[in-house]
């Protein structure tokens, strides 16, 4: 029997990536690129898009070549629908919508949290999981229950993620690779790590919501006070 073969497209951040895989959860193809901005910056929606637009069709020959799979032999084009950055989850949009068309294959829209919860459970093989699902822009306690993926906790102010992002910029960390794993490259070196007083502080969980925006009160303002001294040869991370 034929195997069964889809191509994704994900832009719903500043990675644009095309992957090409089969029903099993055999990856044939992962290409990516990431857009980059300078230390202590952001990527804004606008920039995004731009970046996701000159690099997506080449991301599309190159999984191509590298699954020697040819657009025949793909069955069906998937793409983040939501949720994610508006303009540059149109790039992807639009990409698949032209595809669709020249190639003559349905389009099948996917949901980024569902997406990332459904990978896990293939690379595991759990059943049935209870999922604590952080990424960037999500913190939530997620279990199948009655047809449908649903939402038993979540943060209610601010997701580790966003935090680690916007902690890096205080420190004016590189964003490449990303801003999180640089956090931790500081603390896996021992450069100049800050001790805090955990007993004085405690992330609250209230009803099953969570909050963070503490944590990174809480290391921004240690920054405001060694930062300027260790400038240069030095680094503060959250604990």
């Amino acid at each position: 029997m034929k195997r069964k073969i889809a191509i994704g497209f994900e832009g719903s951040a500043n990675k644009i990536g095309v992957g090409i895989v089969s029903l099993d959860g055999t990856i044939l193809a992962n290409p990516r690129h990431t857009y980059i901005t300078p230390p202590g910056h952001g990527f804004l929606p606008r920039e995004t898009a731009h970046h996701h637009l000159a690099h997506v069709l080449p991301l599309v020959k190159s999984a191509l070549e590298t699954s020697k799979i040819t657009p025949e032999e793909i069955d069906c084009i998937c793409y983040t629908k939501g949720p994610g950055m508006g303009a540059p989850l149109q790039v992807s949009a639009i990409v698949v919508r032209v595809l669709s068309q020249l190639w003559k294959k349905p389009i099948v829209g996917v949901n980024h949290c569902v997406a990332h919860i459904e990978m896990g459970r293939v690379v595991t093989g759990a059943d049935d999981p209870v999922v604590l699902y952080v990424s960037g822009g999500n913190t939530q306690v997620i279990a199948y229950s009655e047809g449908r993926y649903r939402i038993f906790g979540e943060t209610i102010d601010i997701a580790v993620g966003n935090c680690l992002d916007r902690f890096a910029r205080v420190l004016n960390l590189s964003n490449d690779p990303s801003p999180g794993y640089n956090i931790e490259q500081c603390n896996v070196m021992n450069v100049a790590i800050v001790s805090f007083d955990l007993d004085d502080f405690e992330i609250v969980i209230t009803c099953n919501a969570f909050k963070f925006k503490g944590w990174q009160f809480l290391g921004s303002s240690s920054v405001d006070i060694f930062y300027r001294e260790w400038w240069g040869d030095k680094c503060v991370s959250l604990p």
